[in-house]
């Protein structure tokens, strides 16, 4: 902790303190679990992903792998987060045995150290909370096969007031306060609070991914009251047929 403030690098940490009440509090946001299913059928793969390795980077307790699973069912899928309470909570529940996952930080890991290159990365609510924030999607790159799709699914406000003001009010009214009242400690969801303000408006992040080398490079804002706060990227890495950038 930094004058109170939760570092970029204890987030790990203080995951692994919040996990027993990750899923009640994602679960109270409506629409969280049907946003991440949107969120990765962007991925579109054929057949229900047969044959398609898929990596669900930062999987936490593993919503976004249960997104996964539904979108893509016969890919195969392995999850990789540096919380290991988040990672035993996603362990502990029913996946098919084409899950599998791995603790580690993914920006320190090789594509073979996962069971890679894969088809697909799966990268939710992650990018704002690695140290390595300029370097991240270049890591991610690597983990890719060549015309391998990244799919980011993250908080990058839309600039100007509204969505400002929106978060702040969600924030305090909602998220902080249910963080105090399940767990005791609102440091995380004040932590979100700020590296959501923090982190890139969705045109700075579309423009992180290019200079990252991806191409094709596609947004979408969620709806409901997180319209212009919450989107979605798909991107190609290098050897893709380039694709037109376009609204997904």
């Amino acid at each position: 902790m930094s004058g109170g403030r939760l570092l970029r690098d204890e987030v790990p940490a203080a995951f692994d303190r919040h996990a027993a009440a990750y899923d009640r509090l994602v679960g109270a946001n409506p629409g969280y679990h049907a946003d991440l299913r949107r969120a990765a059928r962007a991925f579109a793969l054929p057949a229900g992903g047969a044959g398609a390795r898929l990596l669900d980077a930062g999987c936490g307790t593993g919503a976004s792998t249960a997104a996964l699973v539904a979108t893509a069912p016969r890919a195969q899928i392995v999850g990789v987060d540096a919380s290991a309470g988040m990672l035993a909570r996603a362990r502990a529940k029913p996946w098919p045995a084409t899950v599998r996952f791995v603790e580690g930080l993914v920006q320190d890991l090789s594509a073979e150290d996962l069971g890679g290159p894969f088809d697909g990365v799966f990268a939710a609510y992650l990018l704002r909370n690695l140290p390595a924030r300029d370097a991240a999607p270049a890591a991610l790159r690597s983990l890719l096969r060549p015309g391998g799709v990244l799919v980011v699914h993250d908080y990058a406000l839309r600039d100007g007031p509204v969505a400002r003001l929106v978060w702040h009010a969600v924030c305090w009214g909602v998220i902080i306060p249910a963080g105090r009242l399940l767990t005791g400690d609102a440091g995380l969801y004040r932590y979100l609070w700020r590296s959501a303000l923090d982190f890139d408006s969705p045109e700075a992040l579309a423009g992180r991914l290019r200079r990252a080398g991806f191409t094709g490079v596609r947004t979408r804002t969620a709806g409901g009251w997180q319209r212009g706060i919450v989107h979605t990227f798909r991107a190609e890495a290098p050897g893709a047929n380039g694709a037109r950038e376009r609204s997904v």
